[in-house]
């Protein structure tokens, strides 16, 4: 097997700014992208067909993708799949049991008076702050068009770079 490494300068890797053609890769072929080789995010690439390239489209452009992306930052894939069980266990169902009650109340009063006891309006924006948490844990939807945009921007070679 022959491996090259493409990427930081830091790893005495190849140029990063090797394109995925010199690559030379068939249909079928495999590699591995590290993302952020701080705290790595391994992602298996798989050349699935080869396309010919399309007269005004801009290159590189994404065509499809699917799921959510973890934020930035979040410690690596077993961290954040960790954190992410952790956050929407059974503290979860509590939190929609808390807010089912506060809403029932205020449904059946007709009335947002609960509120002006203190201890009750404490209450709401800590719950309130529990679930905002657990929001950025659900991580960004995929998005093809904003891809694009950042892709045309060149955001890919400053994270590319990034390393460096």
């Amino acid at each position: 097997m022959h491996t090259v490494c493409y990427g930081s300068w830091e790893l005495t890797a190849e140029s990063p700014d090797i394109g995925l053609n010199a690559l030379k890769l068939r249909k079928g072929s495999r590699f591995l992208y590290e993302y952020d080789l701080n705290v790595p995010w391994g992602h298996e690439v798989r050349l699935e067909e080869r396309r010919a390239a399309k007269p005004r489209t801009l290159y590189p452009c994404c065509i499809g993708g699917d799921g959510n992306c973890p934020p930035e930052g979040s410690g690596g894939a077993e961290s954040w799949m960790h954190r992410k069980d952790e956050a929407f266990g059974l503290e979860t169902d509590e939190d929609v049991m808390t807010a089912l009650a506060l809403i029932q109340e205020i449904s059946d009063t007709r009335s947002l008076a609960i509120f002006d006891d203190p201890d009750r309006a404490e209450e709401l924006q800590e719950l309130l702050f529990r679930i905002e948490s657990r929001e950025d844990l659900l991580g960004k939807p995929f998005k093809r068009r904003q891809a694009n945009k950042r892709l045309r921007r060149n955001e890919h070679l400053t994270h590319m770079h990034q390393q460096m």
